[in-house]
């Protein structure tokens, strides 16, 4: 994916090691803790940088944890048909991911807000628009990210979702087949260069020309730490939750490097729960980080719950901020400088060490609240879209299409062709025969 920056760090600097006094508290973790300017964007960084260290006792606690915290969940209890949440996870991903659009890779959350008059956003947004026709991502320069969309449509993100769907509905209904790359480049490759009106991220074009220059399929890609979840269709294939995993790696065959893959993992695993257990996204995200026992997994988990703790806890100076939601994702990050104009910082931008606890943070303080956190997490700016397809898929499968306001279904360019191809696919398609329940 591509992607800004956030500039640079003002202040002094200080670490002290500290208890933290929550459900977590047996976390050592360090606060950085920054003397920012009180003036817009680099307001107060009291809060800032958290990373946690594991402790014997970590799995114990988020899993205890999650068991409480789900009490406050009331979504996923309502939605009793997984048939529901099939679909709201599909479009619960291109609905988040559409709000993003005017705001993709615009990194100054004060000028989103003043553009959108100082509130939430409401409706569908073209690229840029009441900002000048642009978006300004750090390193890359102000620009139209993708030209040729217009309100309603999605970021390249999106797309891929789009594109996924196409080519799962293309395969056979009735005989569920595994997913394969050798078969999805033909339409890959004919949807590019004849109706892709989006962004093309740097790998796409590098995978592109490796194909062209012969590379075999198990060698495509780039090295990119980018999160790129483009399989939010196959829930409607798929019935067994390793084939989904297996999906949603291939599908993002674009993207070879580890931390990328497994964030595509642990999305496809959450969200396959949600929608088969019929459990909160907490109790799915604590149940996912114990189970794939990853320690990169595991500390971007408990980095995000803290971050949603601490911004959510009254007491603490960041939950009152008015830029809350923004200072949350950016006091996650460190710099990274790639040799661009200004550098960046990586919890607004695509890298998966920034979007998924970024993504995990918004599914946690708007649990009951999906079009809330959508609108939240466009507002934030940034690579919002990597974001809004985690956030999407997880929070529209508990949630379900009535988690959808009408106007937003309405105006999503999208939903009749997606609707009709989603439900060829052998989990809707058999839905007569499978009553209720899969």
């Amino acid at each position: 994916g591509g992607g800004g920056g956030c500039g640079t760090i003002i202040g002094r600097v200080r670490c002290p090691i500290i208890n933290h006094s929550s459900s977590l508290n047996s976390f050592k973790m360090i606060h950085v803790v920054l003397a920012a300017s009180r003036r817009s964007l680099n307001r107060p960084t009291k809060y800032l940088q958290t990373t946690t260290m594991r402790s014997p006792s970590t799995t114990a606690l988020l899993s205890l944890s999650s068991l409480v915290l789900s009490n406050n969940f009331s979504a996923a209890a309502g939605v009793t048909d997984i048939h529901d949440r099939i679909r709201g996870s599909f479009f619960g991903a291109l609905v988040a991911d559409a709000l993003c659009l005017g705001s993709h890779y615009e990194y100054d959350a004060a000028k989103i807000k003043k553009a959108y008059g100082g509130v939430p956003i409401e409706k569908y947004m073209a690229p840029g628009e009441q900002m000048g026709g642009e978006t300004h991502g750090i390193g890359w320069g102000a620009r139209n990210y993708h030209p040729g969309t217009v309100a309603g449509d999605n970021t390249d993100y999106g797309e891929y979702n789009v594109l996924i769907l196409e080519h799962l509905a293309a395969q056979s209904a009735s005989a569920p087949r595994p997913f394969d790359v050798d078969s999805l480049i033909p339409t890959w490759q004919k949807r590019l260069t004849s109706s892709w009106k989006q962004w093309i991220c740097t790998q796409t074009k590098q995978t592109y020309q490796q194909i062209q220059e012969g590379v075999p399929t198990n060698q495509l890609g780039g090295k990119s730490n980018a999160m790129a979840l483009r399989y939010a269709s196959a829930f409607a294939y798929y019935d067994d939750e390793d084939a989904v995993v297996d999906a949603a790696l291939k599908s993002m065959f674009t993207h070879r490097e580890r931390t990328a893959r497994l964030g595509a993992e642990f999305f496809a695993r959450v969200v396959f729960r949600i929608i088969h257990q019929n459990i909160s996204p907490r109790q799915a995200i604590d149940q996912v980080t114990k189970d794939m026992d990853d320690q990169w997994i595991t500390s971007k988990v408990q980095q995000a719950i803290v971050k949603f703790e601490e911004a959510t806890n009254q007491d603490q100076p960041l939950s009152s901020e008015e830029y809350v939601d923004d200072l949350s994702l950016t006091s996650m990050a460190r710099l990274w400088d790639v040799g661009k104009s200004e550098p960046i910082k990586v919890g607004k931008a695509s890298p998966t060490e920034g979007t998924l606890p970024g993504a995990i943070y918004f599914i946690l303080k708007y649990e009951n609240d999906f079009i809330g956190a959508a609108k939240a997490n466009a507002m934030v700016g940034g690579d919002n879209a990597s974001r809004s397809i985690a956030v999407g898929m997880v929070l529209g499968a508990a949630h379900g299409l009535d988690g959808i306001p009408k106007e937003l279904k309405d105006g999503l360019n999208h939903w009749d062709h997606g609707s009709r191809l989603l439900d060829s696919l052998p989990l809707l398609s058999n839905k007569s025969q499978a009553g209720g329940e899969l």
